[in-house]
């Protein structure tokens, strides 16, 4: 067993009170004009952002740290494609035969269906995977821990980085997702987490009219 070596925090840095509650304010209200977007535009997006919006997401903080997750970065049509193809495959499943009458009462509000067009259409398609274990060069399985929740920090650091970087968003979950292992040759350590549609929202991009809960909805303080 390896010992824990320890070094000094980095490049932690504390602000006065007043400026902490400026800047959570300021957060807050940047988060809160985020929206799922269904409607893209093509216009291509810089592999840079990309590029550092996925670095910002592999600093999550995660089991072991043995950040068990993989992001797969799809711009090329004829893939993108594949993968229209195959997700609109299973949800007509999903509406037709699989989704109970409540499920989809509570998606009617957002207008969705099973065409997905936006597969194609945007610029960007994310993969997200989770490793449920990592191979050392020598072949030995090394197990991964608190996979799932560890791949869904990263995921929300990713959806928050791209939005700071004033991209919009899809978070997409075709179930099953198991036809992107095979699309993109992924291993058989690695589960599709969620794929994630990523670019600019069409100029004539609409969304549903809905609305967050409250704080005191969603948080308990116990003084």
């Amino acid at each position: 067993m390896s010992k824990a070596k320890f070094i000094p925090l980095p490049h932690f840095v504390t602000f006065p009170p007043e400026e902490m509650i400026a800047r959570s304010r300021a957060f807050y209200l940047e988060l809160s004009r985020r929206r799922t977007v269904r409607d893209f535009s093509d216009k291509p997006v810089p592999r840079e952002v990309i590029e550092n919006c996925i670095r910002a997401a592999g600093t999550a903080p995660n089991g072991a740290n043995r950040q068990p997750w993989h992001f797969v970065v799809i711009s090329n049509p004829e893939i993108k494609k594949k993968i229209r193809e195959a997700a609109e495959k299973e949800e007509r499943e999903f509406y037709q035969h699989r989704a109970p009458k409540e499920w989809l009462d509570a998606l009617a509000i957002l207008g969705t269906d099973a065409n997905k067009p936006f597969l194609e259409k945007a610029p960007y398609l994310i993969a997200i995977f989770a490793q449920s274990y990592e191979l050392t060069p020598e072949g030995k399985k090394l197990k991964n821990y608190y996979v799932q929740e560890s791949t869904g920090i990263a995921t929300g650091m990713l959806i928050t980085a791209l939005h700071h970087a004033g991209l919009a968003t899809l978070t997409h979950t075709p179930s099953p997702m198991n036809f992107l292992n095979e699309i993109l040759e992924r291993p058989s350590n690695e589960r599709p987490f969620l794929l994630l549609v990523v670019g600019y929202p069409a100029e004539d991009a609409r969304v549903p009219k809905i609305t967050k809960k409250t704080l005191p909805e969603i948080c308990t303080f116990l003084d």
